[in-house]
């Protein structure tokens, strides 16, 4: 099965099991609340808001993570990441684990992933994304700042979408823990939104990996978005005519 066929039969399946008890109008206000929990409201984010509620969580495993997916995908190939043989895949802060497999995917290797998440609910939807997109990898509960690395070239660390998530204290922990990672030889890619002005820890992030060879990157790539995913954007008020991101990533 082709990784488009795959990504096909994952988003069928992603349908059938977010949308079936909501109308359109719901998931169109989920997606509105959801979206403003991002823009408006990030203090609530290190708390779970994004994942309060039905709704939310509905729009974030059927909107957010196809679209998260398909940007990972092609900044692993723009990396040249596919090209970067590892053993296994640390995804911290895993989410529904889409940005695991999509590097494991995209890279065309057999790596396992690692998922490590604190919401029993991201770690339940990541392990059956593994499953449906034929990603060898299992999520467990676990506080991301005191997850074990053993640094090695073999092994990479994916965090996407999810360090402006946390708290200033655990992120500058994390920080520390990263660049010893990277340090020892650890593969690297940290994803986020590409604005920059809720982002005021970005640039002492990347200086500090930076300094340990670590690339800082902006990314828009004119991708076909699914037409079903682009409707709901419009309809919630998100305009989709590109993916974009930006990285900081040693691969």
């Amino acid at each position: 099965m082709t990784e488009g066929l795959q990504f096909n039969a994952w988003f069928a399946a992603l349908e059938r099991r977010h949308l079936a008890n909501l109308s359109g109008p719901e998931l169109t206000r989920a997606l509105r609340a959801l979206s403003s929990c991002y823009v408006e409201r990030r203090g609530k984010l290190a708390g779970g808001a994004a994942l309060q509620g039905e709704g939310k969580r509905a729009a974030f495993a059927a909107f957010y993570g196809p679209m998260h997916f398909l940007t990972v995908t092609e900044i692993v190939r723009g990396l040249g990441a596919r090209d970067s043989q590892v053993d296994g895949i640390t995804d911290l802060g895993c989410g529904t684990g889409v940005g695991g497999a999509a590097w494991a995917l995209a890279s065309g290797s057999r790596a396992r992933i690692v998922g490590v998440d604190r919401s029993p609910w991201a770690i339940s939807e990541a392990n059956w994304t593994y499953r449906q997109l034929r990603a060898a990898g299992t999520a467990t509960k676990g506080d991301i700042t005191r997850f074990r690395i053993t640094p090695s070239p073999r092994s990479a660390i994916l965090m996407a979408y999810a360090v402006n998530e946390i708290d200033a204290e655990t992120r500058s922990r994390l920080l520390t823990t990263l660049a010893n990672a990277v340090r020892g030889g650890t593969r690297l890619l940290i994803v986020e939104a590409i604005a920059l002005r809720d982002k005021p820890w970005w640039p002492e992030w990347a200086e500090v990996l930076g300094a340990e060879g670590a690339r800082a990157d902006e990314w828009r790539f004119e991708t076909e978005i699914p037409a079903p995913l682009r409707e709901l954007g419009r309809r919630a008020g998100l305009r989709l005519t590109e993916l974009t991101a930006r990285t900081i990533a040693r691969v």
